[in-house]
């Protein structure tokens, strides 16, 4: 009876391990996606093609369908923004739709 629960106990702790994984992957291709956006040679549309990159590379292209990204303004900085919604897993990598939302951000870099 005591190894159902500890079992139990361990399915949870590693499916909460992999749901923080999946989220801070997204975070960092989120970021890494504005970072590349944010250069002077680039645009917003090459940040979302790095982000989704990134994302199909370390999780898979399921996760990388739901890229947006806008340019914001904050403290008087042009900034870029990209949004990633994904799934957020709760069985495996099953789990609720659109249930993780993350974004990055990064200062527009200028020529002088």
């Amino acid at each position: 009876m005591v190894s159902v629960v500890l079992v139990a106990m361990a399915l949870a702790v590693m499916q909460f391990a992999l749901a923080l994984h999946v989220r801070n992957t997204l975070i960092d291709a989120a970021s890494e996606g504005a970072r590349f956006a944010a250069l002077a040679d680039r645009d917003l549309a090459e940040g979302e093609q790095r982000t989704r990159d990134l994302i199909a590379a370390a999780l898979g292209s399921g996760y990388a369908h739901e890229v947006s990204s806008t340019e914001v303004a904050r403290n008087g900085h042009h900034l870029a923004a990209i949004t990633v919604r994904a799934t957020l897993p709760l069985a495996g990598l099953l789990g609720v739709d659109r249930g993780l939302e993350v974004s990055g951000h990064a200062v527009f870099e200028e020529l002088r």
